[in-house]
């Protein structure tokens, strides 16, 4: 299952039921888990641990050293679950110190050219398309479509069920069920992710009167906050407002409703 001219460390742990494509690199660190399928020129390396039926194809490189200049060779770790896809040449970071590492969870696909930096904890069913680059110590929530080119800055929270539209570039916190426009805006909610996870037409309703309280109603989003916690009890409202009440770096924000907003709810 390996063949000839990859170069594989002794030390490597690797499932038997590993393959293995021509010229790939496996460093010493490196643990892989069962039916785990890696592709030409794969570099798997660092501290990393790679659960089951993963498929890194052509010139990706996972667990290298992060890019940080704080980062002095440290044995750092990388953590990636089961069931992922890694497009040509995306590349994964481990973390930057010890006390932490960066983590991928389960059922994502990265496509190509995509990055994932340091620290970054990717949740699970995510895409994170061609481009799309992820920096250092950011959250990707379940389910968050990233489209390509998009652009995510440190430490900012991505939430779940959220769509990025191409090219958006975000520093302030993503709210969940939300779409990213432009620089830090937010236009809508992401109504066919919504209706893809199965959330009823109440269920979306409610989602909707939430988001137009906290930005369209006009006030300031502490008093919007406070007034929707009062007025909506669904689970997915609190998440929403829950996510929103505890950003530290602030959040996304609508202009308005446009000629180009997402379409309303039925």
């Amino acid at each position: 299952m390996i063949h000839a001219t990859a170069i594989v460390h002794p030390q490597a742990r690797l499932d038997v039921s590993v393959s293995v494509g021509p010229f790939a690199v496996i460093d010493a660190n490196v643990t892989v888990g069962a039916r785990c399928v890696i592709g030409p020129h794969v570099h798997l390396t660092g501290h990393t641990t790679i659960g089951t039926d993963n498929v890194f194809h052509t010139g990706a490189v996972i667990g290298d050293a992060p890019q940080d200049l704080k980062y002095h060779g440290e044995p750092t770790r990388l953590v990636i679950g089961d069931h992922n896809v890694f497009r040509e040449h995306a590349t994964v970071h481990r973390s930057n110190n010890l006390a932490d590492e960066t983590v991928i969870g389960a059922h994502n696909f990265l496509m190509a050219n995509s990055h994932v930096g340091h620290d970054v904890k990717v949740g699970n069913h995510t895409v994170i398309c061609n481009g799309v680059a992820v920096a250092g110590h950011a959250i990707v929530s379940d389910r968050a479509f990233l489209s390509a080119n998009s652009l995510v800055h440190q430490f900012v929270r991505v939430g779940t069920l959220t769509l990025m539209q191409g090219g958006a570039a975000i520093s302030k916190d993503l709210p969940p069920f939300t779409i990213a426009r432009g620089g830090n805006g937010i236009c809508g909610l992401n109504i066919i992710g919504l209706r893809r996870a199965g959330f009823s037409a109440a269920e979306r309703l409610e989602l909707k009167q939430v988001y137009r309280k906290l930005f369209r109603s006009g006030i300031n989003l502490r008093a919007a906050i406070s007034a929707a916690r009062q007025e909506f009890s669904g689970p997915h409202a609190q998440t929403l407002l829950e996510f929103v009440a505890t950003s530290k770096r602030g959040v996304c924000t609508d202009a308005g409703a446009t000629a180009g907003s997402a379409p309303e709810d039925e």
